[in-house]
């Protein structure tokens, strides 16, 4: 069997990475490839126990140094439990959110060393990297506007740490992203998250028709 495809979603709030990594697996499937979505921080049991920790509380809660740390050891476990065994059976992994979210979240906009997060990328994630990184991107002010709307029982949105962060904060985030693209291009395509989400959904598949189905 042949080894799966690791496919990642990232971008900030409000970007609709949720909506396509659902569309993406569902496309997957009518070609007969069986994809498995999961998200950061969370996609395993005890990722998920970090999770709710992380996504919680008041947004001063963590530094960001312990910010980082909690999000690392949810990524290990994420790793070990679900993604590693998922692409060894041959299934695609599709993630909302991986470790370029902790370069853009907690680098980019908070501070976190480049250098710091680059350890800690070949100590957890070593060599399972993404063949393919969807960035979103979408002005920080719509992104918060369109956040506001949602209505997420299970991830009790008023409560969302970072939402609720100041304007600033999103703006570094998303100049994060474009900068982890400008950085990856082989890797990464950038979409306009304003189009509507069919538009977007015909983009994401011709990325991955050109840079994964072809290359099979």
């Amino acid at each position: 069997m042949t080894q799966g495809r690791f496919i990642t979603f990232e971008g900030g709030e409000g970007s609709g990475k949720s909506t396509q990594a659902h569309l993406l697996q569902q496309k997957l499937g009518e070609i007969s490839i069986e994809a498995v979505l999961t998200r950061e921080p969370g996609g395993s049991p005890g990722a998920e126990e970090i999770r709710h920790l992380l996504m919680r509380g008041e947004s001063e809660r963590w530094s960001p140094l312990s910010e980082t740390m909690l999000l690392y050891a949810a990524r290990a476990d994420h790793l070990m439990r679900t993604i590693r065994p998922s692409l060894r059976r041959g299934y695609w992994v599709i993630s909302d959110r991986f470790a370029d979210s902790s370069h853009a979240y907690q680098g980019a906009a908070s501070g976190v060393s480049t250098e710091l997060l680059d350890q800690l990328d070949a100590a957890v994630v070593e060599s399972t990297r993404p063949e393919l990184t969807v960035i979103l991107d979408i002005p920080a002010d719509i992104g918060l506007k369109r956040a506001e709307r949602r209505q997420d029982e299970e991830e009790f949105r008023l409560e969302d740490r970072f939402e609720r962060r100041r304007l600033d904060f999103h703006e570094r985030l998303r100049q994060g992203f474009l900068e982890v693209a400008e950085r990856s291009p082989e890797r990464c395509v950038v979409i306009d998250g304003l189009k509507p989400a069919e538009e977007v959904a015909a983009l994401v598949w011709h990325a991955v028709q050109t840079r994964l189905l072809e290359t099979e």
